[in-house]
């Protein structure tokens, strides 16, 4: 049984409480790291090395884009969680991938420290929402000419340079801050909860790889 006073019907949504939207939204991210974690220990990495590169990338962008399309233009909570697992599927297949590569005292570590970052921008993002609204732009353009230039060094001088994955690493931790408190100031319903989990996920996932990426190479 609801109290009264935990939502009211708005069209198919409902107005959450501040604590049952919360604990929705970090229900729907614990599914993903869940859904990420399961993955990585059941599907070999032999079998997603085997893919074609080509089919694979059209496949991984296909199903990200697919889900956030969905996300984005549906209002029932259903179809927005269903186009959450479109984005969550094939980034834990880059994770089947790409976490082998990496020592379990190096993930640990990755893990423990992009928790403290995302708690520590959550914090900031909740205190200072208009601040990471202003620089919401400036993130976007940097993220964008972050990978532009990792795709020229990567493909044309097949270097990786590891200041790269700090800029990056910087970038998320702002884009944290930024969905986090956009998550605090919209409506609070079903459905935007989804939405929301649905971009800290992004960041956080992209975070943890960069920090883990760091750490490594040290």
């Amino acid at each position: 049984m609801f109290k009264n006073d935990t939502f009211k019907r708005v069209g198919f949504n409902h107005s959450l409480t501040a604590n049952t939207y919360n604990l929705v939204l970090g229900a729907v991210l614990l599914w993903g790291f869940g859904l990420n974690w399961w993955l990585v220990e059941t599907v070999p990495a032999e079998l997603v090395k085997g893919i074609n590169p080509f089919v694979f990338i059209i496949g991984y962008f296909a199903s990200a884009l697919t889900g956030i399309f969905i996300i984005y233009s549906s209002k029932k909570p259903a179809f927005s969680f269903f186009g959450y697992n479109l984005i969550v599927i094939p980034i834990g297949l880059v994770l089947v991938m790409f976490i082998p590569g990496h020592s379990q005292e190096n993930i640990i570590s990755a893990v423990r420290i992009t928790t403290i970052l995302t708690a520590a921008m959550m914090v900031l993002g909740t205190l200072f929402p208009a601040f990471f609204k202003r620089i919401e732009g400036a993130l976007f353009a940097a993220l964008l000419i972050t990978i532009i230039v990792e795709l020229v060094q990567i493909f044309l001088f097949k270097i990786d340079v590891a200041l790269m994955d700090w800029i990056v690493a910087a970038i998320f931790c702002g884009y944290v801050g930024v969905d986090w408190g956009r998550a605090n100031q919209i409506e609070r319903t079903l459905d935007n909860a989804i939405d929301s989990a649905a971009s800290l996920y992004l960041d956080i996932i992209n975070l943890f790889m960069r920090v883990l990426e760091i750490i490594s190479k040290k």
